[in-house]
């Protein structure tokens, strides 16, 4: 597929109270290069002279791309005419500080940024991702299917490829959502298969996948010192669905009032079609009472969280 037009570009910016050193930034950048999804990739950091580098060693491999330009600056004028904004910048949690708090500091970083860039799709990929998803649409004041957060897209990526190890079926035939009822692999319900899954009455202890997939990331932080490359692939995959309007079924950060009981403006990852107009429509799973229940639990403790903030 061609590049798309040149007037679009990829700003993704990052701060420095990072404590990753922009790793998830420049993992964004370098698989959204190699995906070729656009003509221009613009680069906003505070810290210019180390971005600068970093967008001088990216123009170098040039060759082994496509026709796309890169630019970079600390002015958020580079980003003028973007149809998709990826923001990576945010404070990260200190020994000792309340999640509220952290979050609040992320509300100012959120409100200097977002007021300085083109009305766009903007996707969230900083944690906690629900949360801050919010903080940009009600800064913003974008359409709800214009903010989108990158929710468990990863992370049910990690899960396929979990059930492939287990099933010796290519991950792209698996298929599961954030409750066990929904695993299915080429169409067959696994629960169907086997009632027992993923309870406490399962001989193959399915549950075990699931405490892999919740604990891959830090497993990663604490032999590496922080996660990128995965991230950034992830980020790669949502803005292609976007820039090519593939209208591929993702599980993203969206608002998810009026759906399942729920009555507050909070976001959750769910299966949403994503495409040109960002999300299109939610893909309502149907849910055990159990699993809705779970899932109203954590639309409380997001909201007791949010209802908190400062704007």
């Amino acid at each position: 597929m061609p590049p798309m037009a040149t007037q679009y570009a990829f700003p993704i910016p990052f701060g420095s109270k990072s404590n990753m050193v922009g790793a998830v930034h420049m993992a964004c950048a370098i698989s959204i290069l190699t995906k070729d999804l656009a003509d221009e990739l613009a680069l906003v950091d505070v810290m210019e002279n180390k971005l600068k580098g970093k967008m001088m060693n990216l123009q170098y491999g040039r060759l082994f791309l496509r026709k796309q330009k890169v630019v970079s600056g600390k002015d958020y004028n580079v980003t003028a005419n973007s149809k998709l904004v990826i923001i990576t910048a945010g404070a990260h949690l200190q020994e000792g500080e309340s999640s509220l708090n952290l979050v609040q500091c992320n509300v100012n970083i959120f409100t200097f940024i977002i007021s300085n860039i083109p009305n766009c799709k903007l996707l969230i990929v900083l944690n906690p991702v629900d949360i801050l998803t919010y903080v940009a649409w009600q800064i913003s004041g974008f359409p709800k299917s214009h903010v989108i957060g990158s929710g468990c897209n990863l992370d049910s990526a990690q899960f396929h490829s979990l059930m492939e190890e287990r099933l010796g079926v290519h991950p792209s035939s698996c298929h599961g959502v954030s409750v066990w009822s929904g695993m299915t692999v080429a169409g067959i319900s696994l629960r169907i298969l086997h009632p027992d899954l993923g309870t406490d009455t399962d001989k193959e202890q399915w549950k075990e996948v699931h405490k892999q997939v919740v604990k891959s990331a830090y497993e990663v932080f604490k032999r590496k010192g922080y996660t990128s490359w995965a991230f950034g692939l992830s980020v790669a995959d949502l803005a292609e669905s976007i820039m090519k309007n593939l209208r591929q079924v993702h599980p993203i950060s969206i608002t998810i009032k009026g759906f399942y009981g729920i009555k507050d403006d909070v976001f959750l990852s769910v299966p949403c079609i994503l495409g040109q107009n960002g999300i299109s429509r939610l893909v309502k799973v149907i849910l055990t009472p159990e699993e809705e229940a779970c899932l109203k639990n954590s639309a409380d403790t997001l909201w007791g969280i949010q209802k908190e903030l400062q704007f």
